[in-house]
């Protein structure tokens, strides 16, 4: 091989790692999380997670990115380790699509149809109709379809370039001398695991193996170690996501390496005692794209029938290796802890936006509870109810703070038109609920206040601050229910209650300014008084600019003076509104 050769196969693999990357991550992009959330929910199973790990490698084309979300749901408390073993081993059996797909290459025949199975046929197809969907179309999920094309056919390009690189050295004798060396089943695994581990890839060192066979000097005796390599070598991409992580964490990035060990040895095993008393006369034959497809189906497909009933066994190994620790007990007394916003997720961008909406309608629920319990104190003071309202506003605070961080992260990943416009309402809804929650937690210090000098209302002002806590109530159940649904709707009847509650407040006030010309209510009691409802008028406008974020979320820009002036324009339902809400909360 002369150095312009050895430069077009570099380039080839360039392109063939280009090309298989870019498929899985608009294949990805394409599904918008959608793999990711029903693999996070339908593992309770072993078959069926066995199931849905191999339908979910197969469509993104690649195992260690399938076992590092696995990690990242098991890290986070999302899975259970017992789930996380059966979809793990199905990653193993959907990783093999790929050797298939790619076996195309070495289609001979000269029939019209069967040439164009080969990939030098259609991949040009795919190319132009992939690049007019992505130059042409101005629609996020066509572009994503031509950008899955146009990986596809780079994916094919560059193995078809490898393939007529190496082909040459066929002519070489030392390069067909070398491969007799692999047939030596330990130096071919170890040579097999250490290309996948660079690589990180091991659908890509198949690929590459497959392009090697192009030459003639691969046998399947020296490709069968190599492959069982590949699978071991896979391992190191899901072991490096566990550095870092939890010690459960780190137990599924062991059942991956255990599952690959213990099914490479076995196999190992078998087939060769075996063959040392039937001596297969196959293993001289030279191996091709199809039959290492074959191999690598064969094994892992075995590996997964051999161990799946085992699968409590390697569970119980990962537990030998990380023993549970004293502080793992405590966490498994009190209930495990969620969390949704796992930094391995921000690889699989539409999922981790999925995420981020789980984590912000727990912080909307929080606030729920907040305001809630402040309905309760409002009406019969408890100092419980006080105290867990200011503890939620210190949960409210620290997930803010982890919602935004997470959030700057997820904002430069490539996101598709649709999360972008997600990740900013989540940014300006996470600030108006924990304002919310800061509001509670003043009314919550003022009521504390009161109570500690044992200073109470009139009976007139009692009322209306109780029904004013009610209206408050309504509009904040009103917007966690719009967010959490995102229901355009219930949203629309935000505004006018939101409206309700400023002319309520203003009525209380001058009720208040009343009542204290005529000296039944103290300056003092006044002004806590007004204070509180001040805070509920706030309140209910956060409320309101959470619901024209949710109404106005399709929109490119300006989202809440575009809301305001529809709904003030549609004056019909804004009016029927305002006036159910004076009804219901009138002060007279």
């Amino acid at each position: 091989m002369d150095f312009f050769a050895l430069l077009t196969l570099i380039g080839g693999l360039a392109l063939f790692l280009f090309g298989m990357k870019t498929m899985g991550d608009a294949l990805s992009k394409l599904a918008g999380g959608r793999l990711e959330q029903i693999l996070e929910h339908m593992t309770n199973h072993p078959v069926k997670a066995v199931a849905l790990g191999a339908v979910v490698t197969a469509v993104i084309q690649s195992s260690s990115a399938t076992t590092v979300m696995v990690v990242g749901f098991v890290n986070s408390g999302i899975m259970k380790l017992s789930q996380a073993v059966g979809v793990i081993m199905g990653a193993n059996v959907g990783t093999t699509i790929t050797s298939w797909v790619l076996s195309l290459t070495g289609i001979e025949g000269g029939n019209f149809f069967l040439n164009m199975l080969k990939p030098s046929s259609f991949s040009p197809v795919l190319a132009a109709v992939g690049a007019v969907f992505l130059i042409f179309l101005k629609n996020d999920k066509k572009n994503d379809i031509g950008t899955i094309l146009l990986g596809f056919a780079v994916l094919m390009f560059g193995m078809e370039t490898m393939s007529d690189a190496v082909k040459p050295l066929a002519e070489v004798p030392e390069f067909m001398k070398l491969f007799t060396v692999f047939e030596n089943p330990v130096l071919g695994m170890i040579v097999g695991a250490v290309l996948t581990a660079v690589l990180q890839s091991s659908s890509a060192s198949v690929g590459i193996l497959q392009a090697i066979c192009a030459t003639g000097a691969v046998s399947i005796g020296a490709a069968i170690p190599i492959i069982l390599g590949q699978n071991i070598g896979t391992c190191f991409t899901a072991l490096l996501s566990g550095v870092g992580a939890g010690r459960n964490a780190r137990r599924a990035s062991l059942v991956h390496l255990y599952f690959n060990l213990i099914g490479t040895i076995s196999f190992m095993i078998i087939f060769y005692t075996i063959n040392f008393f039937l001596h297969f006369s196959f293993l001289k034959n030279a191996a091709g794209g199809g039959s290492i497809a074959l191999i690598h189906s064969l094994f892992n497909i075995s590996a997964t029938l051999l161990l799946l009933p085992l699968a409590k066994g390697i569970e119980k190994l990962t537990y030998i290796a990380l023993p549970v620790t004293g502080e793992e007990k405590k966490i498994e007394e009190t209930g495990p802890k969620n969390n949704l916003l796992d930094e391995r997720f921000l690889e699989r961008p539409a999922f981790a936006v999925a995420q981020c909406k789980s984590a912000l309608c727990e912080m909307a629920k929080l606030v729920e509870e907040a305001m809630a319990l402040s309905v309760q104190a409002a009406e019969k003071y408890n100092k419980d109810d006080i105290a867990r309202i200011i503890v939620i506003e210190d949960i409210v605070d620290g997930k803010e703070d982890e919602l935004d961080s997470y959030l700057s992260k997820l904002a430069s990943k490539q996101l598709s038109e649709k999360d972008t416009k997600l990740v900013n309402k989540f940014a300006k809804c996470i600030t108006e609920f924990e304002r919310i929650s800061d509001y509670l937690k003043s009314i919550a210090y003022m009521m504390q206040k009161m109570n500690e000098k044992k200073k109470k209302f009139s009976k007139k002002a009692s009322s209306e601050q109780a029904l004013i806590f009610r209206a408050t109530y309504e509009i904040v159940e009103n917007a966690v229910s719009c967010f959490v649904h995102e229901d355009k709707e219930m949203a629309g009847k935000v505004d006018p209650l939101a409206d309700v509650i400023s002319s309520m407040k203003d009525l209380i006030r001058k009720n208040h300014n009343r009542r204290l010309e005529k000296g039944k209510c103290s300056i003092e009691s006044g002004m806590a008084l007004t204070d509180i409802v001040n805070s509920l008028e706030r309140i209910a406008r956060h409320c309101s600019n959470i619901a024209k974020e949710e109404i106005a979320v399709e929109t490119d820009k300006f989202a809440q003076h575009r809301y305001a002036r529809l709904t003030k324009e549609n004056s019909e339902f804004y009016r029927e509104q305002v006036m159910l809400y004076q009804d219901k909360y009138s002060l007279l």
